[in-house]
């Protein structure tokens, strides 16, 4: 297995001109260009006394200086910890003394949430953005920014010279400390080899796609799905990379997409349900189209006009869609597979890097999350009919949870395998098949196990609900339901209970006696979710 690193510099000599890093509709460096940038951050850690191992926190909204900061660490050798930027002030602080980093780099904005907190470790603050020092609690990180091009100067006098750079292989070696999310609301520190991310990129450049490409880049790229699949992979493999810098709306995502013509999409199932909602729902709900629908003749081509106009929508070169970190949308799924969009649905988590099942458009069974991409195992007497937890062993696993041993230890089997803590069974074909999570799981007062997003798959059937959240209250399956926009007209209450009465009946219809809702809650505003489009389930127990 090739070290990622030794990659990204093939790519770095290979593409030396051709534009590497982009912000869309701003400042883009090409891969020489982005070599010669981490070579003035290494200069400016080696004097500042950075050593490899050392800890650096990266809290910034996406962009190509992003990006840059994040490699120059991560080919350092020091430790990289991305953090998401939408954490408040007192969990951000947190996770900065928890990970021990001694520099923080940053947006301004953000450093100024959390100027009046306490750092005993840190040494100093960068504004990534800005390329300027905004705080310092150690005169070398002052000495060391002030004078950084006499530095670089000294070191290479006749300028940069790509083919004399040599990145570090230490695959063993932690690369990135990875903060979970916090589904369950508990944060952990997922430590990263860089053997394990290097085995990502070979997986995604066997099975999904390697020579050099546009891409547009639209997830957190603190969060491992996009840090791994919307940036290290294609980076490794030489694709020009443009950041949106934030979730697009409609317009700008079609415009981006218009004008880059990427050839994989990168995405979650809230950006495909915005997708479905603006593009697709209204093409398929027309009077015409619902004509031409009965008819059986004319029905596949219909659909397969439909994608067609999509694939152009979305530039024209699209070849894959890529879906993962939340479940899809039934309607959405059967929507896209109607139309014949070239979309596979993933499962992957932290701690895995992030991938552990996917399948190629054309081999992808509906409904499912792929196919094992190392070994997985369902602890279940019928693992193809029983569902039971998915574990799974692989080169592409983490290390441990940083400083956290018991967590470390509980996340393992006796004989070595890691918990997912998901549920699920997997068909004679090796197709995964998500279930949900053991944590979520309801126990009928018949001993029945229930499913939660099971049973909110068939609440999505329903025309009128956009999201919902199943979940146990006093021995009752509850619904809570967040309505499609329009649905109910003010605060008309016989309205909202005759909508909350319809959903029920409608759903109990396609749903097992035992598993039946017994109240449908309409509520007011959308579920909060993590980055990775996973409603928060815990805040709503």
């Amino acid at each position: 297995m090739k070290n990622y690193l030794a990659k990204l510099e093939e790519q770095i000599r290979l593409r030396a001109d051709k534009n590497a890093l982009c912000d869309y509709g701003g400042v883009c460096y090409t891969y020489a260009q982005v070599a010669e940038q981490i070579e003035r951050f290494h200069v400016f850690f080696q004097a500042a006394g950075i050593r490899k191992g050392d800890k650096i926190a990266l809290c910034a909204h996406n962009s190509a200086h992003w990006a840059i900061a994040f490699l120059a660490v991560n080919t350092y050798e020091a430790v990289i910890v991305p953090i998401l930027p939408n954490y408040t002030a007192e969990g951000l602080g947190q996770l900065i003394r928890h990970s021990d980093s001694l520099l923080l780099l940053a947006d301004a904005d953000i450093w100024k949430s959390l100027s009046s907190q306490e750092f005993s470790q840190l040494k100093g603050v960068l504004d990534v953005q800005e390329n300027r020092l905004l705080w310092w609690n150690d005169p070398r990180i002052q000495s060391a920014w002030e004078n950084r091009e006499q530095f670089f100067q000294a070191r290479f006098p006749d300028g940069l010279d790509i083919n004399d750079i040599h990145y570090p292989d230490s695959p063993e070696a932690t690369a990135i400390i990875n903060y979970t999310s916090g589904t369950s609301g508990d944060p952990k520190g997922v430590m990263l080899s860089y053997k394990a991310m290097s085995d990502i990129v070979d997986y995604c450049q066997e099975h999904i796609y390697n020579a050099p490409e546009n891409l547009v880049s639209m997830l957190p790229l603190a969060h491992i799905y996009g840090l791994a699949m919307e940036f290290i992979y294609p980076c490794c493999t030489g694709f020009s990379i443009y950041f949106l810098g934030k979730v697009p709306s409609p317009s700008l995502l079609i415009q981006s997409m218009s004008e880059i013509k990427p050839y994989l999409m990168i995405t979650v199932p809230r950006i495909m349900e915005m997708l479905y909602n603006n593009l697709i729902r209204p093409q398929l709900s027309t009077r015409g189209a619902r004509a031409i629908r009965t008819v059986p003749g004319l029905r596949t081509s219909f659909y397969r006009s439909v994608g067609k106009k999509m694939l152009t929508t979305l530039g024209g070169n699209l070849h894959t869609i890529i879906i993962g970190g939340a479940p899809l949308n039934w309607k959405v799924e059967s929507a896209l597979k109607k139309i014949e969009l070239p979309y596979a649905v993933g499962y992957g988590m932290t701690e895995a890097c992030p991938l552990l099942a996917y399948e190629t458009p054309e081999h992808f069974a509906p409904g499912s999350c792929g196919k094992p991409i190392h070994q997985i195992r369902i602890d279940s007497s019928e693992p193809d009919r029983i569902p039971g937890e998915i574990q799974t062993l692989g080169p592409n696993l983490f290390s441990g949870y940083y400083k956290n041993p018991a967590a470390d230890k509980k996340a393992r089997t006796p004989d070595g395998w890691f918990r997912t803590g998901d549920l699920g069974v997997m068909d004679e074909s090796g197709n995964l098949f998500i279930r949900g999570r053991i944590k979520a799981l309801i126990l009928s007062s018949s001993g029945q196990n229930i499913y939660p997003e099971e049973v909110e798959q068939v609440l999505s059937r329903h025309p009128l609900v956009e999201e919902s959240l199943v979940l146990d209250r006093d021995g009752k399956v509850t619904a809570l339901v967040y309505p499609c926009a329009g649905a109910v007209q003010g605060d008309d209450e016989e309205a909202i209970a005759a909508l909350s009465d319809d959903i029920r009946k409608k759903s109990n219809a396609h749903l097992p006696k035992f598993s039946q809702i017994f109240r449908v809650e309409l509520v007011d505003v959308p579920f909060e979710r993590t980055a990775k489009g996973s409603i928060k389930r815990h805040l709503y127990q």
